[in-house]
């Protein structure tokens, strides 16, 4: 049984709570810390569970901590728990700056501790359905669109909200990333509110990103396109959608839907397919294989070093809109 703490008890902190709580067959929760007395006072009165006076007192008492705090705040407790030995999750991005990022993977490897982050749409259930379909993909065009909420315009919309479909395209490209291009628009804050990224893969995939925080409602839809297939995934609605071509076998039915591509080729049918969505609370999971790496001794589904992968290159989407004249240079990544 692991002992487990959680540093953060803001409105996502408190679920992380609630879910590591019912985590009994893989967690000991001892304790959480929060900087704001008064707020710490209430999640334990309302969990029944002790508020620890400091970071390192809980840190010294447990095996494993999520830190669930402001990104300014990520590498210094990080770096911190990593340094006594702790495993680490850590919520998305991994860090403010790159250079943190690789400095927390030499730390966890001088270390041997485990860290995740906490890119959470990797165990959306749609995502989790559709993953055994992807099969190299060719282009994929994504679009995250969020109603205006203050909280979050302290940075890029690219580290706000695009950042979760960087992570969900590198997850399923087999290939490094050759070139970037961005633009983007700050329309109620100092940084974009809308930002469009164009991400080509060596292997010659091209993925499509568009994310806003000022839309009239919201949408988090990413759409695969692949040999004879062609995949959406509602990260929102929690939904999956498979259409795929499939050589014509004998005659058609009278309402099977046929193309033919011509002399010489053999006619496609296509197949429309929705399968089923296992309900999962895609928080709790990660919490829970967190666990099971460290209590197997196996690298965890999102690993520290994607956690940089997926900041490296949306630091290089910050770049391209700097460069653009999108975003005023500032102390951003």
């Amino acid at each position: 049984m692991l002992k487990f703490g959680v540093i953060g008890a803001g409105h996502l902190g408190k679920i992380h709570i609630k879910l590591a709580l019912a985590l009994t067959d893989h967690y000991e929760f001892v304790g959480f810390y929060d900087a704001d007395p008064e707020n710490a006072k209430n999640v334990a009165e309302l969990f029944q569970i002790k508020a620890f006076g400091t970071p390192e007192e809980l840190m010294d008492a447990v095996d494993c901590i999520d830190i669930v705090t402001p990104t300014i705040s990520h590498y210094q407790l990080a770096a911190a728990a990593i340094r006594k030995s702790k495993h680490v999750f850590i919520e998305k991005p991994i860090t403010q700056t790159v250079d943190e990022a690789k400095s927390l993977l030499q730390l966890a490897e001088e270390a041997n501790v485990k860290v995740q982050v906490g890119h959470v749409e990797r165990f959306n259930p749609a995502f989790q359905a559709a993953m055994p379909f992807l099969n190299n993909p060719l282009f994929i065009e994504t679009h995250r669109l969020a109603q205006f909420n203050p909280r979050g315009t302290d940075v890029p919309v690219v580290l706000d909200l695009m950042i979760h479909d960087i992570d969900i395209v590198l997850s399923a490209v087999s290939s490094p990333v050759r070139r970037i291009s961005a633009s983007g628009v700050a329309v109620v804050s100092d940084t974009p509110d809308i930002a469009n990224a164009r991400i080509e893969f060596e292997n010659g995939c091209v993925a499509n990103l568009t994310a806003s925080r000022i839309s009239l409602k919201n949408m988090r839809k990413s759409r695969f396109f692949q040999k004879d297939a062609y995949i959406s995934v509602d990260f929102l609605e929690k939904e999956m959608e498979i259409v795929q071509m499939e050589d014509v076998q004998g005659e058609p039915g009278p309402f099977d839907m046929v193309l033919e591509l011509g002399e010489g080729k053999p006619s496609k049918k296509i197949v429309f397919d929705k399968p089923s969505v296992e309900p999962i609370n895609a928080i709790q999971e990660e919490l829970r294989t967190f666990a099971v790496a460290i209590e197997n001794d196996t690298t965890p589904p999102v690993s520290l070093e994607q956690g940089l992968h997926a900041l490296s290159v949306a630091d290089q989407i910050i770049s391209k809109l700097i460069d653009n004249g999108s975003i005023i240079k500032q102390n951003i990544l």
